[in-house]
C-alpha cells in the first residue's frame, strides 16, 4: 500500500487533460475473473488485478490525483508497479514513467525536467539479478508540480545511449493501436500461452511488447524470480504451456553462452528488441534451443516499427508491421508519424511534415519490403579522406572469436573499446581485424573493458568519456 503521503494536494486543473481512461477496462483489464494474468511470487488472476488497481486509484484520489493530473513512477518491477500504472491511466492522469536504476541525481533531473504533481518511489534497493520485487510504495505530493499539458497518457524518457534523453508522450489511442498491431501478428503470445519478461516494464519494449500486450492478448505474463541464467532456464523449464521469452540482445548473449541448455519442450521463440544481436550470437542461441530469434524494430517514439517473429530475415530486421508506414531519404530510414512525439523543446529536424527522422542508416529491400538497418548516420565518418562506416568495423569486430563485445567510435581518430572472450589476447584480436578491413578502417585507440557499462534498457553506453573510466 502507499504511504508517506506528503501534507496539501496538487492543482486539479490540467490545460489540456488527458482523455477518461476507459480504454483500461477495455483493453488491459478484461477477461474472465478466474484468468491468471500475472506470475511473480505467487498467481494473480483478473479479478485480483483489478481489485488492486482500484485499491490504488482510491489512494490516489485521496491523495489529491485527478483527471488531466501527473504522477511520476519509479519502482522496480512488481504488483505495485503494474496496479499503479493501471490505477493512474484509470483515473485519466498523465504517468512519466522513471527506470528504478536510475542514479539519485538522474532521478532528480528527471523529476525537475517532467514537474509531475506526485511522485511514487520506494527506498529499498533493489537487486539487479532480481526480475520481480515486494517494495513499500512511497508518495509524495509536489506543491509546484504542474498537470498535464497535452493529451498523453504516457511519458517516457528515451535511453541515453547517444545523447541526453528526450521527454517522449504517448496518447491512449497511440497505446492501443499499437496493442491492436501486436495482436494481430501471427506468433505472438495469446491467450493459453505465456510471456516470460525479462526486459525493463518502463521502457517501451518490455512495457508495450511484453506487460501491455499480455494484459491485452489474455496471455499469462511471468517475471522470473531472477534474471540470471539458471534463474531464466528454470522458469521455462517450469513452463506448462507454450513459452515466449522477451529480452534485449545482451540477454540473449546471456542464454547464448550456455553450451549445454536443458531441454525446454514448451519454449517457442525469443524475442529481441533494443539493438541488433550480433551474427554468431544470434546463431548460437538458435542451434542451442532450436527455436526462432525473432527480432524487433522500434523506437520509444513510435514504438513497434518492424517485427521478424519467424526469425527468418536476419540480418533485416522484417518489414513494416501493418499500419506502419517507412521510407528512407539519403540513407535515413523515416517513419510516418501524424504529429511530433516530443514533449517540451523537440530535437531540431527530427519531426517534419508527418515523418519522424530515426537517425538510423537504413535500406528497404524492393519486393519484400524488407527493412535492414545500417547504424546510426552519425556513423560514417572521414578517415584521411576515405569513408569509413563505423558500424561495419563494429559489427566485423564483434563477430571476431575473441570479442565478447564491442563499441566503435570516433573522435580525433577510430577508437575500439571490446571487452575480450575468455582465454584471447588483445594482439591476437587486432592482427585478425587486419586480415578482415582494409588498414585505414582499423581502430587507432584500443580499450579493454571488464564489462560495459550499460544504459537502464541494457545498451551499452556509447560515450567515450564513460566508457574510457571503465577501461580504466
Amino acid at each position: 500500500m502507499i504511504t508517506g503521503q506528503a501534507a496539501g494536494r496538487p492543482a486539479t486543473t490540467a490545460g489540456s487533460p488527458t482523455p477518461h481512461a476507459d480504454w483500461v477496462d477495455d483493453t488491459l483489464l478484461h477477461g474472465a475473473p478466474q484468468d491468471i494474468c500475472l506470475v511473480l511470487d505467487g498467481e494473480t488472476d483478473r479479478q485480483t488485478l483489478r481489485a488492486a488497481v482500484t485499491e490504488r486509484q482510491k489512494a490516489l484520489e485521496e491523495a489529491g490525483l485527478r483527471p488531466g493530473g501527473t504522477l511520476a513512477l519509479q519502482l522496480p518491477p512488481s504488483l505495485e508497479y503494474v496496479a499503479l500504472l493501471l490505477a493512474v491511466w484509470r483515473l485519466g492522469a498523465q504517468i512519466v514513467l522513471l527506470d528504478h536504476r536510475l542514479t539519485e541525481a538522474e532521478t532528480e533531473r528527471a523529476v525537475a525536467h517532467t514537474n509531475p504533481q506526485l511522485f511514487v518511489s520506494t527506498r529499498e534497493a533493489a537487486s539487479t539479478m532480481r526480475g520481480f520485487h515486494r517494495v513499500n510504495p512511497e508518495l509524495t505530493v509536489r506543491p509546484g508540480g504542474e498537470p498535464a499539458r497535452s493529451d498523453h497518457v504516457l511519458v517516457q524518457l528515451s535511453s541515453g545511449s547517444t545523447g541526453p534523453s528526450k521527454v517522449i508522450g504517448r496518447t491512449a489511442g497511440d497505446l492501443v493501436t499499437e496493442l491492436e498491431r501486436y495482436s494481430g501478428l501471427d506468433g505472438m503470445p495469446q491467450s493459453g500461452e505465456q510471456l516470460v519478461i525479462l526486459g525493463s516494464l518502463s521502457h517501451t519494449w518490455g512495457l508495450i511488447g511484453g506487460l501491455l500486450h499480455g494484459l491485452h492478448a489474455g496471455a499469462r505474463i511471468v517475471l522470473p524470480a531472477r534474471t540470471s541464467v539458471r534463474g531464466i532456464l528454470a522458469t521455462v523449464a517450469a513452463a506448462t504451456v507454450p513459452t515466449t521469452l522477451l529480452g534485449v540482445p545482451a540477454q540473449v548473449a546471456l542464454l547464448a553462452s550456455v553450451a549445454e541448455p536443458p531441454q525446454l519442450p514448451r519454449l517457442t521463440r525469443m524475442m529481441t528488441a533494443g539493438g541488433r544481436t550480433p551474427a554468431k550470437v544470434a546463431q548460437a542461441f538458435t542451434e542451442r534451443y532450436a527455436v526462432p530469434l525473432s527480432q524487433c524494430y522500434g523506437m520509444t517514439e513510435t514504438g513497434m516499427i518492424t517485427m521478424d517473429l519467424a526469425g527468418t530475415h536476419y540480418p533485416s530486421v522484417g518489414p513494416a508491421v501493418p499500419g506502419v508506414r517507412v521510407r528512407v531519404e539519403n540513407g535515413e530510414l523515416l517513419v510516418a508519424l501524424p504529429r511530433s512525439p516530443y514533449l517540451g523543446e523537440a530535437p531540431q529536424d527530427r519531426w517534419s511534415d508527418g515523418w519522424l527522422r530515426t537517425r538510423d542508416a537504413g535500406e528497404i529491400a524492393p519486393g519484400t519490403g524488407c527493412v535492414t538497418i545500417l547504424g546510426r548516420l552519425d556513423s560514417q565518418v572521414s578517415i584521411r579522406g576515405l569513408k569509413v562506416d563505423l558500424t561495419e568495423v563494429e559489427e566485423t569486430l564483434t563477430g571476431l572469436d575473441g570479442v565478447a563485445e564491442a563499441v566503435v567510435l570516433h573522435q580525433d581518430a577510430i577508437d575500439a573499446y571490446v571487452t575480450l572472450a575468455p582465454g584471447a589476447a588483445l594482439p591476437e584480436v587486432q592482427q585478425e581485424l587486419a586480415a578482415r578491413l582494409a588498414s585505414f578502417k582499423l581502430p587507432s585507440r584500443w580499450y579493454v573493458l571488464p564489462q560495459f557499462p550499460r544504459t537502464a534498457t541494457g545498451k551499452p553506453r556509447r560515450d567515450p568519456a564513460v566508457l574510457r573510466a571503465a577501461a580504466a
